[in-house]
C-alpha cells in the first residue's frame, strides 16, 4: 500500500522547517550542555581502564549514508585472552550505566545535529551491519533523517521488540509534522527523568537485531 501523502503543511516542514527547527534548539541545547559534557568527560577520564571519552562509530544516515556518531563512551574495551571484546555487561561501569539511564552519553549528538546527519526527532540510527537484515518495509526508515529521539523511544525504547520498534520508526515516516516532532521532544523529557525503557529485558543494553522471520506464506 503506498504511502499517505502528507498535507501541504506537513511537506512544508519535512522540506524546510524540520531543519530549521532542528538548528534553532540544537545550538543553544549544546551550549548549555557543555558543562555537562565537560563533567562527564572528566569523570569518564578518571575511570580505571578507560580509553578515551568520545565514543565514535559509523552509523546509516538517510538513504543509507554513512556517517560518523558521536556520544560519550560508556564502556571500557575490556578483551578476553582472545582479544575479543566482553559482554557489554562486563564492560559497562557504573558510570557509563548512569550517563545511560539519565541520556547524557546522547548529547554529544547535538553536534550531529548541528552537521545534518541526523536531526532531533527521527528513527534511531542503528548499526551498519543491519542494513542487509531489513526488510522492504524495514528498510523505509532510511527514507528520512535518523534522530537523537523518535516515536519508537516514546514508546517503549529498548523494552519493545525491533520489529514493534521498526513499525513506529515506518509510522513516524509517513506521519512526520511539526505537532508530532513537538509531542515527541515532550514525550522524551519525561521518560528521560523517569530513565524509562533504558535498556531492554535481561539486557545490559540491548539485543542485537539478528533480522525479521520472513511472513507465513
Amino acid at each position: 500500500m503506498p504511502s499517505p501523502l502528507p498535507p501541504p503543511a506537513a511537506d512544508w516542514y519535512r522540506r524546510w522547517g524540520k531543519r530549521a527547527l532542528d538548528v534553532l534548539l540544537a545550538f543553544p541545547l549544546l551550549v548549555l550542555a557543555l558543562p555537562v559534557l565537560a563533567a562527564a568527560a572528566l569523570l569518564l577520564w578518571l575511570q580505571p581502564g578507560q580509553r578515551g571519552v568520545l565514543f565514535r562509530q559509523p552509523r546509516p544516515g538517510r538513504h543509507g549514508r554513512i556517517f560518523t556518531l558521536y556520544k560519550l563512551q560508556t564502556m571500557t574495551q575490556a578483551r578476553d585472552a582472545a582479544g575479543r571484546l566482553l559482554p557489554d555487561a562486563q564492560r559497562l561501569t557504573r558510570l557509563g550505566r548512569w550517563l545511560r539511564a539519565t541520556s547524557v552519553d546522547e548529547l554529544p549528538q547535538l553536534w550531529n545535529v548541528l552537521r545534518g546527519d541526523i536531526s532531533l526527532v527521527g528513527p534511531r540510527p542503528l548499526l551498519v551491519e543491519y542494513l542487509p537484515l531489513y526488510s522492504p518495509a524495514q528498510a523505509r526508515r532510511h527514507e528520512v533523517r535518523p534522530g537523537v529521539t523518535g516515536w519508537a523511544q516514546v514508546n517503549g525504547r529498548n523494552a519493545i521488540s525491533w520489529e514493534q520498534k521498526f513499525l513506529y520508526d515506518v509510522w513516524y515516516v509517513d506521519h512526520a509534522s511539526f505537532a508530532l516532532d513537538l509531542r515527541i521532544l515532550v514525550l522524551t523529557a519525561g521518560r528521560v527523568l523517569r530513565a524509562h525503557g533504558v535498556t531492554a529485558p535481561g539486557q545490559a543494553t540491548t539485543e542485537a537485531f539478528r533480522g525479521s522471520a520472513p511472513s507465513p506464506e
